[in-house]
């Protein structure tokens, strides 16, 4: 019961795991623009109250295996995720 989040009215632990591809599975995500991507990631994770319990960037695609609270859907939360513009 130590891992459970808890609410007013809930008891919650929604794992999601997550994967997503660069477009024609380019391997663009190497080097800075992967460590930038990770640092981007978690930022976002952290600012929508997400965990992140495991990730992997690879060249061509993205693992995570990420705790999302129930109030925030799943596809909002990959837009927030995914939604970030490099600058």
């Amino acid at each position: 019961m130590k891992d459970y989040k808890r609410g007013s009215h809930t008891v919650w632990d929604c794992k999601y795991h997550l994967v997503w591809t660069t477009k024609y599975r380019y391997p663009v995500l190497g080097g800075d623009v992967g460590h930038r991507c990770r640092e981007l990631l978690r930022e976002i994770a952290m600012s929508q109250e997400m965990v992140i319990y495991a990730g992997s960037i690879n060249r061509d695609h993205v693992h995570m295996l990420i705790g999302i609270p129930p109030q925030l859907s799943v596809s909002r939360a990959v837009q927030y995720l995914k939604g970030k513009e490099f600058t």
